[in-house]
């Protein structure tokens, strides 16, 4: 009934196509800042496509859970790329063509190089904690699948942190962010899981 911070002031600018770097703690509703949006503009133009990176596969399955609630009833499929779990399954997903791409980086990048996955037509671009993932070592492999996406996509960046290597990220890869810093003071004993 009422968005978060995160998401009353990112939602607005992620419909209209751009840039967004969201500033925000775990728990403040950054997943459906960026889901709302991205589902929107898929379902607004059938051409686009979608990747999502998250650190981990927990946070990975709890993303893709989010976005296949939230997609039901329409004709978007999802697929979760995350190690740790057999390839096969995540083979027959992509062969059925899914237009939201959820994972971990690593494994994202095993399925490229394994041309399984092909990135060339992924438009939108979601960076998820990213401040995670660079703290795991994973910026090689975010920097190697941006890459690889369409030159012309919309990147959504999501952290509880600024560092200089999220800020060179920003520099390189998106054009004229929208900044979004939200209340970041959140008790975390008064977070509920659900």
């Amino acid at each position: 009934k009422h968005p978060s911070p995160i998401q009353y002031q990112s939602i607005p600018h992620s419909l209209q196509g751009k840039d967004i770097v969201g500033i925000a703690n775990t728990g403040t509703g950054k997943t459906a800042a960026f889901a709302i949006p991205v589902i929107n503009r898929l379902l607004d133009n059938p051409s686009k496509n979608a990747i999502i990176l998250a650190p981990t596969r927990e946070l990975a399955q709890q993303i893709e859970d989010q976005f296949r609630k939230l997609v039901q009833g329409t004709n978007l499929r999802t697929a979760i790329l995350i190690g740790g779990v057999s390839m096969g399954p995540q083979f027959k997903q992509l062969s059925h063509k899914p237009r939201i791409i959820i994972g971990t980086p690593g494994r994202i990048k095993d399925h490229y190089e394994r041309k399984s996955l092909h990135l060339s037509n992924i438009n939108m671009v979601v960076l998820d904690e990213v401040d995670r993932m660079l703290d795991m070592g994973f910026i090689d492999d975010v920097r190697r699948i941006i890459d690889r996406c369409s030159k012309y996509r919309q990147t959504l960046l999501f952290s509880a942190t600024i560092s200089k290597e999220i800020s060179r990220l920003v520099k390189d890869y998106m054009a004229d962010p929208q900044e979004i810093m939200a209340e970041t003071n959140v008790d975390p004993s008064k977070l509920k899981q659900i």
